[in-house]
């Protein structure tokens, strides 16, 4: 994942404000996933996060 360590180190999930873990989809997607509400925020290849709760994919 390109994204930068200090804008990780302070990015939390913008629904319940908990922590994140780092993920990497199937097909090379990264990704940032809360556990608590089961959804993913992908990163682009760019390094930017898409912080917004209607575009974070559901967790199976």
């Amino acid at each position: 994942m390109n994204l930068d360590p200090a804008l990780r180190a302070i990015l939390v999930c913008p629904q319940c404000r908990g922590d994140l873990t780092d993920d990497e989809a199937a097909g090379g997607e990264s990704g940032l996933v809360c556990p608590a509400c089961r959804l993913r925020y992908a990163v682009s290849d760019d390094g930017i996060p898409d912080m917004l709760v209607d575009d974070a994919q559901p967790l199976g």
